[in-house]
Parts: C-alpha cells; sequence; structure tokens
C-alpha cells in the first residue's frame, strides 16, 4: 500500500531529557534531529529503523499548539498525558496515494499538513484506527545528521 513501512511511537514524557537519557544509555537510541517549537520542542530518537519521538506531556494542547497546528485541531495527532502512546507512525512515498487507497476508510483526526518550514517535503496525516488509536502516515521525513552520537541539546 502506497510504500507503507515502519516509521516510529511518539511518546509523552514528564521530562523529555531523563527519557531520552534512558533510552540512548540503555537502548541504544541516538538523537537523529529536533524540532525546535518555540517553547518547546519535539526529539526524535533512532536505533536502526526504529524511532521514538519525544513530545513534552501536555505541550501540543490546545493552548500551545505545535508545528502551526490551528487550536481547534490541535491533539489530533494523540493523547497528550504523561506515560500515554501519542501515535504510531508509518512513512510512505506519498501522502496522498495512500489516502486515496484508504478512500471512505480514513478517518483523518489531522493533516494532511506539510512542514516544509522544518524539512522540505515532509507532508503528514493523522488517522483514527478501529480501536481509536492515532496513527500517522508521512511522507518526506529525514535525520539532521548534525544530531549524530549527541542525546541532549548540549551534545553531551
Amino acid at each position: 500500500m502506497a510504500g507503507l513501512r515502519w516509521s516510529h511511537v511518539g511518546l509523552n514524557c514528564t521530562d523529555q531529557k531523563t527519557t531520552e537519557e534512558f533510552y540512548t544509555r540503555y537502548f541504544g537510541f541516538s538523537r537523529a534531529r529536533v524540532v525546535n517549537l518555540g517553547d518547546s520542542e519535539i526529539v526524535f530518537l533512532r536505533n536502526g529503523d526504529a524511532y521514538l519521538e519525544l513530545f513534552a506531556a501536555g505541550a501540543n494542547d490546545p493552548a500551545r499548539p505545535a508545528l502551526g497546528v490551528p487550536p481547534a485541531v490541535a491533539g489530533g495527532d494523540g493523547p497528550q498525558a504523561p506515560g500515554r502512546m501519542r501515535h504510531l507512525a508509518f512513512q510512505t512515498d506519498s501522502v496522498d496515494a495512500f489516502l486515496a487507497e484508504l478512500g471512505e476508510a480514513a478517518e483523518v483526526t489531522l493533516g494532511p499538513l506539510d512542514f516544509d518550514d522544518f524539512i522540505c517535503g515532509w507532508r503528514t496525516v493523522w488517522l483514527r484506527d478501529p480501536d481509536g488509536v492515532i496513527v500517522e502516515v508521512s511522507q518526506g521525513y529525514e535525520d539532521d545528521r548534525s544530531h549524530e552520537g549527541s542525546h541532549d541539546k548540549d551534545g553531551a
């Protein structure tokens, strides 16, 4: 289906730095990219083909929408409570082709949105699965190679 492949799990963190240190120290992850949202950030960790996307818990509530998402749709990317999985995620070659294949089965909760301000060609949509789990499908995400070997924003 539209070149679909595993991408990441989004995790809500009480303390992103502590969570990042845990997964880098004990599970072999390393920082792949950081998206700065002004008063918060999203940290991408990678171990081989497995990614974790770390959010500050509640950082995407309607009062503080992430990545320019209008307040009316903030939260469409999944629950924001600490300790809860935010969403599952997959990569595809074309979000639009993927949505066309799903047709009426696609219950879109957010998007599709373009994030060209962060990565040229990055496009994402969030859907609800039959059990209510949010599933993100993106195209065009790439690691930021300047973070290789570091696990916090100070490079330590």
